[in-house]
């Protein structure tokens, strides 16, 4: 009986290549091969038996060892596995010996946690929007926070240039011009926009927390293994 056949992204995202909405971006850009030959999207593949080349790098056919890391990303690195002329992707700036991509996305502009693993199964969980998962930032606006400011926050805010209201939130001052806010759904510039659609500016916004995974005291720009109780505590989330 010859190997069953599974989805080239589902392969390249469980070798820890890149997620499977990443493979295929890489496909559709004709830089993943199949035995010599350019993928299309939706193809399958035999994996112990087909040659897989990304990007002129062959894929491994080894199983490979689960990693999942916790990375304080500095403003200006932008989250991705893709390459752009003058910019440092989160791939670049951490360095992993082994292939590991981003989950989710965390705005250029923006510093903070971002998870990062070679496990794409864990990927597909965080990013599923209906599991609610919670994620908590400290943010700096231009002006005194006021409690009309907290309030509208917290009931939700229009977004017409996204067609959305933004979902129900906690919102706590802690500063004159500082605030923590703690969202469960992960709309582009999420809070960027909300400020903006309520006359404040954005000037600093870091991301502590994911799910059970805090920052912490990580220094900017440096990584750590996320530990074993962790790990354990974010998969009972996913029930």
């Amino acid at each position: 009986m010859s190997e069953e056949l599974i989805r080239l992204n589902k392969f390249l995202s469980e070798k820890g290549v890149c997620s499977r909405r990443e493979a295929d971006r890489l496909v559709e850009a004709g830089k993943v091969l199949i035995n010599g030959v350019p993928a299309a999207l939706g193809a399958k593949v035999a994996p112990d038996e087909d040659e897989i080349v990304v990007d002129g790098v062959p894929v491994s056919r080894k199983k490979v060892k689960p990693v999942l890391l916790a990375v304080n990303k500095p403003v200006g690195v932008v989250c991705t596995t893709a390459e752009f002329p003058g910019e440092m992707n989160i791939v670049d700036m951490v360095k992993y010996p082994t292939r590991i991509y981003p989950i989710g996305r965390l705005d250029k502009d923006s510093e903070g946690l971002i998870l990062m693993t070679n496990q794409g199964d864990l990927v597909n969980e965080i990013l599923r929007s209906s599991k609610n998962h919670e994620k908590e930032y400290i943010v700096t606006v231009n002006r005194q926070v006021t409690e009309s400011f907290l309030r509208k926050m917290r009931a939700g805010v229009e977004l017409p240039e996204l067609n959305a209201v933004t979902r129900p939130c906690q919102c706590v001052q802690t500063g004159n011009r500082e605030f923590h806010i703690i969202l469960k759904q992960g709309l582009n510039r999420q809070i960027r926009r909300m400020c903006e659609a309520l006359g404040y500016k954005v000037e600093n916004l870091q991301r502590i927390r994911i799910m059970n995974v805090r920052l912490g005291n990580l220094p900017l720009g440096h990584y750590r293994n996320i530990g074993d109780d962790e790990f354990m505590e974010m998969i009972r989330q996913f029930d």
